[in-house]
Formats: C-alpha cells, sequence, structure tokens
C-alpha cells in the first residue's frame, strides 16, 4: 500500500500540470499578460484550436497603422466576443457597426476597429488565423517603437 501512495504522489506534479493545460475556464485577470502599454492591454491564453483573450484598449487609440501589411490592411482572422465595458466602431469595405457594453458579436475578416471611449471585450478567435495576424501586428508594432 504504501508504494501505490508513493508512485501516486510522484505522479502529482505530472498530473496537475496536464490538467493545467486542460483547464477551459479562467477569471480573466488570471490570462498571461501578452501586451501592456498604459491602459491598453491583452491577456491571452489557447484553449484547444482557439484563441481567448480579455482586452481593454482607451478610448482614441488607433490601432488601425498595426493591420499595414495584411489584405486590404484590415485585420483577417473572424473574432467572437462580448463588451463588458464602452464600445467600439469596426468597418468593413461597404459599412459600419457599433457594437455597445453588453452586446455580443462576431467580426467577420476584412473588418478595422475604432475605439472612441474605453472599451474591455472578452474575445475569441481560431488559433491559426489570429497567429498569421497578429506576426503582423507584432512586426508593426516593433516598427512603431523604433520609429518614436
Amino acid at each position: 500500500m504504501g508504494g501505490i501512495a508513493r508512485d501516486s504522489q510522484k505522479a502529482q506534479p505530472k498530473m496537475r500540470a496536464a490538467f493545467r493545460r486542460c483547464v477551459t475556464h479562467e477569471v480573466k485577470t488570471a490570462l498571461p499578460v501578452i501586451f501592456e502599454e498604459g491602459e491598453a492591454f491583452s491577456r491571452e491564453v489557447e484553449w484547444g484550436d482557439m484563441n481567448v483573450a480579455y482586452q481593454a484598449l482607451p478610448g482614441g487609440m488607433d490601432i488601425v497603422p498595426l493591420f499595414k501589411g495584411l489584405p486590404d490592411g484590415r485585420c483577417q482572422c473572424p473574432h467572437w466576443g462580448y463588451v463588458l465595458k464602452g464600445r467600439f466602431r469596426v468597418g468593413y469595405a461597404g459599412h459600419e457597426e457599433v457594437i455597445n457594453a453588453g452586446e455580443l458579436y462576431y467580426l467577420a475578416p476584412g473588418h478595422l476597429p475604432y475605439f472612441d471611449e474605453d472599451t474591455e471585450v472578452v474575445e475569441f478567435s481560431p488559433k491559426g488565423e489570429y497567429q498569421k495576424t497578429m506576426e503582423v501586428v507584432k512586426r508593426n508594432m516593433e516598427e512603431i517603437q523604433r520609429a518614436s
């Protein structure tokens, strides 16, 4: 009996690590910080084939230049989300929509977000397309930072 208990105790850290990789719920403020500058931040984690993000963007923050180099200079990744606070506009080639606090949303590929007021969202995106988009965004952020 003692051998089984010892083996079980040795396995517990491995089991805990495996469990942490499988967790599909989390307190939003416990997600890892991917980006933070002033009041803007993005906390993100990958769950299966989805990227899950809790993001805050201050009103007036212009993120349009970050999409330079993507087709039509627009985000090509679809997103599903919920606005916790504030509101934002999303522009497509032929129209614009306003998404307010308390609303669920879907952003189709080919969009540009505009933040007129402080906004917080929880957002879900397909991991592969999100990673491709974020590679371009990261390069653009680095270029902007070097130029300032």
